[in-house]
């Protein structure tokens, strides 16, 4: 355990060095907050703008507040989680093309408290980040728009936390095998596979975690989803994300020298 708070302690002092717990969380907040304010004055804006007829502009009404908020969550799953990825592409390869890992590895006994200590601090990240964005769409929605039921809007804040863990967390194991930009490409690639199989063939990938971002839409939209196989094959992938990170760590420390 003191292994584990020695690299805990400095992952989160490297993300502070790097300025991440500022402009993260900021990327969040104005995505959050952005949703309702532009959909609340989107028909004055159009008025205004006079592109389209004062008639027109009129008829375009302003969706209910849990609209609002399943459109907030699709701002993250693009933009938000691009920011996440990029963040944490360079957790483990960094290490690994700066020399790092050559120094630590041989010095320590065991690899995976250091990467369940990486893979914890890269959660607080993404919590905080997350939070305060959601947290910051649902007051403003609800101070321009309309109230919301804390029930469903703390369970799709959940669900879709679980949905941006399990994607960032393919990056350590990727990392480890790889420079850092492949390693941000390919865990966006493979969420945007298993999320897009998820939705064409619901029947048979009921347990993939690709459907989480869905169950959290569904969540706040009045629907009625089975997430508990998707939530624990989520913590699955995330659990075995880890180990792979720590196994191929171990073998490969360094990238090969151009």
């Amino acid at each position: 355990m003191s292994m584990f708070w020695i690299h805990f302690k400095k992952e989160m002092l490297e993300a502070a060095r790097s300025y991440k717990w500022i402009w993260v969380p900021a990327v969040f907040l104005l995505l959050g907050v952005m949703q309702p304010v532009m959909m609340y004055y989107l028909p004055d804006i159009l008025m205004m703008s006079g592109d389209i007829p004062p008639e027109a502009a009129a008829l375009i009404t302003v969706p209910p507040p849990e609209e609002i908020l399943a459109s907030t969550l699709s701002q993250f799953s693009t933009i938000g989680l691009l920011v996440l990825v990029l963040s944490a592409m360079n957790t483990v390869a960094g290490e690994r093309s700066n020399g790092t890992a050559e120094l630590v590895l041989p010095r320590i006994s065991s690899v995976l408290p250091m990467m369940i200590a990486k893979w914890a601090a890269m959660m607080s990240l993404l919590i905080l980040s997350f939070v305060l964005g959601y947290a910051g769409s649902a007051y403003y929605t609800s101070q321009l728009i309309g109230t919301l039921e804390w029930g469903p809007m703390l369970g799709a804040g959940a669900f879709y936390i679980a949905w941006l863990a399990w994607i960032v967390t393919l990056v350590l194991p990727l990392g480890a095998v790889l420079r850092g930009p492949a390693a941000a490409f390919i865990a966006l690639g493979s969420a945007a596979a298993l999320t897009m199989l998820a939705s064409l063939l619901p029947s048979h990938l009921q347990w993939s975690p690709g459907r989480l971002s869905a169950i959290a839409t569904e969540c706040l939209t009045g629907g009625d989803p089975s997430a508990w196989a998707p939530a624990v094959s989520a913590v699955c992938f995330m659990a075995l994300s880890t180990i792979a990170a720590t196994l191929l760590l171990k073998r490969r420390p360094l990238l090969p020298q151009a």
